[in-house]
């Protein structure tokens, strides 16, 4: 998004020059998928795609939003929040965590655009979330911190929006380092700043396809890996490392729990080697766990579906690319290939043209580099 256009349209809109512009970026998960109820490690990065506003502050404790995506005007007061349907519940809140925590909160005048694909498993809402909360720091006067603004969004996500996600999202959108993935523990919730080889692109691979009725699976999953945990009388799978894993006898363990078991456990390493093969810049073994993750993720965890299977295999046929697996939830959505980045316009024509023989699809593909998270970039 060019802050040009985005002032222009605001002076066109509300007839004064924003004071600031803030954006926060939508994620993709690198590897470490379904680890994070386990309170396992998990790899997401900041994608160059995101939510953008340009805002100046009102007095009179009302937030009026105009999103150019949806054409809505809408807005809210402060000291009088009540839930209803629809995009604004974010921004509402965001508003309602923030004041609860004890922030002063100034009202504000705002235009809202952004380029995060919706319903690709992208988070585009967590973007949303974390720019709001931008903004409300900027206009307000408090000061940005990045892992507390993602712990209260996703407070807002889970209780006012009331949807049951986990951290990594808000982390992601919060905390990202240009250049760099952000390795997070689950259970700690620590971070570290994991910088990606040169010379690679990631490209996000949509499917097409949406997840359909998984809410199902993803609790049968959960319920499967909480069983596991209690049999090997840990709190979670995170505590099981790979070689007690092998040892222990599982006679009289369900045959699909051991599967499920074994992708985290199995996941869990392959996202602590990732982390330490990037320090050094080993692109070669990186795309390796990245394959390895989508073999279990479809033979242990089952929850690729025939698109992203063809989408994976559409991605490794080429040269270029390093590795390829699903990232996100599973059941369609989209995979994630590390390519070399001189062929990455190649590849895409490549991965295209191939996935629509294949599967009969048109592919939205999308070449990424890492970026910063929630940032004043004006003001």
């Amino acid at each position: 998004m060019n802050s040009e256009i985005l002032t222009q349209t605001f002076e066109t809109y509300f007839n004064a020059k924003p004071d600031f512009i803030v954006r926060a970026p939508g994620r993709v998960n690198l590897i470490g998928e379904h680890t994070d109820y386990n309170d396992g490690f998990v790899l997401p990065m900041a994608i160059d795609h995101a939510v953008w506003l340009a805002l100046r502050p009102r007095t009179d404790g009302q937030v009026r939003l105009f999103s150019l995506d949806l054409e809505a005007d809408e807005a809210f007061e402060l000291n009088s929040l009540t839930k209803g349907e629809g995009w604004l519940e974010y921004p509402k809140g965001i508003a309602y965590e923030l004041q609860k925590f004890g922030y002063s909160l100034t009202g504000f005048d705002a235009i809202m655009t952004g380029d995060v694909p919706r319903g690709a498993g992208l988070s585009s809402s967590a973007a949303v979330e974390l720019a709001i909360a931008r903004a409300f720091s900027a206009v307000s006067g408090f000061a940005w911190d990045a892992p507390k603004m993602a712990k209260i969004s996703q407070k807002a996500e889970n209780e006012w929006v009331g949807v049951n996600c986990g951290i990594m999202d808000q982390m992601a959108s919060a905390a990202c380092r240009e250049g760099h993935a952000l390795f997070l523990d689950c259970r700690s919730l620590a971070i570290q700043h994991a910088p990606l080889p040169k010379g690679v692109s990631i490209v996000i691979l949509d499917t097409s396809t949406r997840r359909g009725l998984v809410d199902s699976a993803y609790n049968e999953r959960r319920t499967q890996c909480e069983e596991a945990a209690h049999w090997f009388g840990v709190k979670a799978l995170r505590d099981v490392c790979l070689e007690d894993f092998n040892k222990k006898n599982k006679d009289g363990l369900d045959e699909n729990v051991i599967k499920r078991a074994r992708h985290i456990v199995t996941e869990n390493a392959r996202v602590l080697e990732a982390v330490e093969v990037m320090k050094i810049g080993n692109i070669k073994r990186l795309g390796e766990l990245f394959n390895a993750s989508h073999e279990s993720l479809r033979d242990d965890f089952e929850v690729t579906n025939d698109a992203l299977n063809i989408m994976v295999e559409c991605a490794r046929e080429q040269e270029s690319c390093y590795g390829a697996r699903m990232t996100g939830a599973g059941f369609g959505g989209c995979a994630v290939a590390l390519v070399n980045e001189e062929n990455a316009t190649e590849f895409v024509d490549a991965v295209s043209t191939a996935y629509r023989q294949k599967s009969g699809l048109e592919a939205a593909v999308y070449v990424c580099s890492a970026s910063e998270g929630a940032s004043l970039v004006q003001g």
